[in-house]
């Protein structure tokens, strides 16, 4: 065997990545609508990649994709593939140096679409109970991803920061929080992440993200706490209230 082949090593791997779907291809309302859901412009080296879905959008080849990938990065958003049904996207993401994805062949995970208008609120309801659960007793380390395909997870240990849990359905976190939690992974809007001591990096449900860069009040930092989806918002409450 020659020196050369021991350089690398090609394996299989399974990569699950929140989506953006775009609704419009005009950047000055997008732009808003990006101000009107996430505020001001955050540090984008704490960016988190996203695929950016295009299989609304009509005409995608005439898009102004370099600055339409501006704009999310600047609020924390990285696109690093493109998604549409037509092959001939393929191209276009060549030409930006991005991965591209056949929509007819993917499954969705999508973040709910940046519009210019708001869309219709989801109705409130108490998470079903998941097909199937997926319990881990040891703690989760940094750099570590657990995934609970199809169901709930619950985690009875220290979740360290840098640490990753997804769920399709809800999450449980009986210990310490300090990693990212994303909670129906694939669109369940029902979904909800509960942990014992709040100090998570991040939380997300059905797409809905959001970053904890500043202290949380005193109701929730490092207390038992509750996250969900109300009118497309995720809402932090201490448990019990």
């Amino acid at each position: 065997m020659s020196p050369a082949a021991n350089l690398f090593e090609i394996k299989s791997a399974s990569l699950d990545l929140l989506a953006v779907l775009l609704r419009s291809a005009d950047c000055a309302q997008l732009e808003a609508a990006l101000d009107a859901r996430f505020g001001n412009k955050i540090d984008a080296s704490q960016s988190e990649a996203f695929l950016l879905d295009l299989d609304a959008i009509e005409q995608p080849a005439q898009l102004d994709l370099d600055q339409i990938r501006a704009l999310f990065l600047a609020k924390g958003i990285r696109i690093i593939a493109l998604r549409h049904r037509d092959m001939a996207v393929a191209e276009l993401a060549r030409q930006y140096g991005l991965a591209y994805v056949n929509a007819s062949a993917a499954p969705r995970s999508d973040l709910p679409a940046v519009e210019a208008s708001p869309a219709p609120a989801p109705a409130a309801a108490v998470a079903p109970v998941a097909a199937s659960t997926l319990v881990i007793d040891r703690p989760v380390r940094a750099g570590q991803q657990i995934y609970a395909k199809g169901g709930d997870l619950v985690v009875l240990a220290t979740v360290n920061v840098g640490a990753e849990l997804i769920a399709d359905g809800s999450i449980h976190v009986y210990a310490p929080m300090r990693g990212r939690a994303l909670a129906g992974a694939r669109g369940n809007t029902q979904a909800r992440i509960f942990v014992k001591a709040m100090e998570a990096e991040l939380v997300s449900i059905a797409g809905v993200y959001r970053t904890i860069e500043q202290a949380l009040p005193d109701s929730i930092q490092g207390k038992p706490t509750q996250i969900y989806l109300e009118n497309e918002r995720l809402v932090m409450t201490a448990l019990g209230e």
